[in-house]
């Protein structure tokens, strides 16, 4: 919605460059002059602009997953859960046909875990807690960023997408089933 969120796209590995959306911008008005280049250190090879400070992020999910594309959404659902459920670290999905949905998922018996990282404004350490938790989770699609928003990827936009339409979706249920369950 509006400014927020920010997209990535693998351009080339070696040297690594990333297309990326410019900060400020409308991301439902989208045109290929909002794109930067950077490099591996988010600094701008091509376009006008600035890239968001969250760049880093990005590079550190294209280094440790092999990422062709990285989607950061900021919806209502993903920025309710997050802070929910902080205090345990993260929040599990799991027993939805959905599930399926997930790159390397077979069945809706399937627990994905959505790590909940705590917000910082300092990017460069931000980075490296989503480095260290993306070497140490392994099976995971996403993740969250506290009170924040979603982190998804995939080996190409297309997968990147439906990555953030299952994930959304499936966050949207918990909470619904939970609004549900004490209503009843």
């Amino acid at each position: 919605m509006g400014t927020s969120g920010n997209f990535s796209a693998l351009i080339s590995r070696e040297p690594v460059r990333l297309a990326i959306t410019s900060t400020g911008l409308d991301k439902g008005k989208l045109a290929p002059t909002h794109f930067l280049e950077i490099d591996a250190h988010s600094k701008i090879v091509r376009g006008n602009g600035r890239p968001s400070a969250e760049a880093l992020l990005h590079l550190a999910i294209v280094r440790a997953r092999g990422a062709g594309a990285v989607l950061h959404t900021h919806s209502v659902w993903s920025t309710v859960l997050s802070g929910a459920h902080a205090a345990e670290g993260g929040v599990a999905l799991e027993g939805y046909e959905m599930l399926k949905g997930l790159d390397g998922v077979k069945t809706h018996q399937h627990r994905e875990w959505l790590p909940i990282l705590e917000n910082s404004q300092d990017m460069e350490e931000l980075a490296r807690k989503v480095s260290k938790t993306l070497e140490e989770q392994q099976q995971i699609h996403g993740f969250l960023l506290r009170e924040h928003g979603l982190y998804t990827w995939g080996r190409d936009l297309k997968e990147a997408r439906r990555h953030v339409e299952i994930l959304e979706f499936l966050m949207e249920v918990v909470i619904r089933a939970h609004e549900f369950a004490g209503a009843t």
